[in-house]
């Protein structure tokens, strides 16, 4: 089964949220602090196996800039300088499911 794909990817910088719709319908609002805290780095999700210490995030963390990586992914860049790692559709669908409520 294909991955869907965004139709809309929209940051709602007041809110500090990011609004994804994928092309199947389904609609997941996300929060800055949420996204920042489940970056796909490696700085966040560990190098080698090892499990690094979970990210200090704050409330006030908000996405500053969203730069399009090819046909698969956005890179965020966060008020906190953090911009490494790719959050690709497939990974933003599993996010919105696992953690979301749909719309």
């Amino acid at each position: 089964m294909d991955t869907p794909t965004p139709t809309e990817i929209k940051l709602l910088q007041k809110q500090q949220t990011l609004l994804v719709k994928f092309d199947d319908g389904q609609e997941f609002t996300f929060t800055c602090e949420f996204l920042r805290k489940h970056s796909p780095s490696a700085e966040v999700k560990g190098h080698g196996g090892q499990k690094p210490p979970p990210p200090i995030v704050g409330p006030d963390i908000n996405i500053v800039q969203i730069d399009p990586v090819g046909n698969y992914a956005v890179r965020l860049h966060f008020n906190d300088d953090h911009q490494s790692g790719l959050f690709s559709w497939a990974y933003l669908y599993e996010l919105g499911t696992v953690f979301c409520q749909a719309k």
